[in-house]
């Protein structure tokens, strides 16, 4: 490991926009700030919004500057990237961004019910080996799991630029009649349903470089329903 990534990992101890919980403090068990995020994490009672995978996190900033009355946690594994993130919003003295290392699998185990009023994802792995679509970020599984945690009503925004994963997630989507605000396989080339969708992450600005197009779809989670993998297959 090189000597910059162990002094950022370093330093990041320091950091009070940073948790970086131990596996034996998550596994099978409750966190210990679990229904307790905005008062004893960023000790206010305003709402909190998750960008999961969130690398640099520049989603989480970049709402975090156009809503102060509001907080947002960025979720990733890789610890340089959740580094860049706190490091920005400590230099930006954005009180309401914070991040949080650790495996989304374990996401259940942070948060208590209606915690979250919305969550982000941005450019996640599409897994697109078929075998693989249970690691997918907006499979039943996951949407099982955030069911459990985002207030009703709540949404779940997803951008990427796999047709693949856009596609699979409609289809889940349509499976079971969850209600789909926005979808469009080419966000680019129409008028953006509000501003901030112009926000731009590191690989989405490669992915525009390389000409490719740029999927987005917002949906909300059905309140007492489980849901189910939908009847879908791709190409190849």
């Amino acid at each position: 490991m090189g000597k910059g990534k162990l002094r950022k990992w370093a330093e990041m101890k320091s950091f009070q926009n940073v948790i970086e919980p131990e596996s034996k403090e998550v596994f099978g068990r409750d966190f210990h700030l679990k229904g307790n995020w905005a008062e004893s994490f960023f000790k206010n009672p305003n709402q909190v919004s998750l960008e999961l995978g969130c690398g640099k996190g520049e989603y989480t900033l970049g709402l975090a500057n156009a809503f102060p009355e509001r907080n947002f946690l960025g979720v990733d594994i890789k610890g340089s990237r959740i580094w860049r993130g706190a490091k920005t919003a400590i230099d930006l003295g954005l009180k309401n961004a914070g991040f949080l290392r650790t495996r989304i699998e374990l996401i259940h185990s942070f948060f208590g019910p209606g915690e979250i009023e919305e969550i982000w994802i941005t450019f996640p792995d599409p897994q697109l080996k078929k075998k693989r679509w249970g690691k997918r970020l907006t499979s039943s599984f996951f949407l099982n799991s955030y069911k459990t945690f985002l207030k009703p009503g709540g949404t779940i925004h997803l951008k990427t630029d796999s047709k693949e994963l856009f596609d699979y997630t409609k289809a889940l989507l349509v499976k079971n009649n969850m209600e789909i605000i926005h979808a469009t396989d080419d966000l680019y080339n129409e008028n953006l349903p509000f501003k901030l969708l112009a926000l731009k992450t590191y690989y989405e600005q490669r992915f525009l470089e390389e000409g490719k197009k740029i999927t987005y779809i917002c949906f909300k989670l059905p309140d007492n329903k489980e849901i189910i993998e939908p009847d879908f297959d791709e190409e190849g």
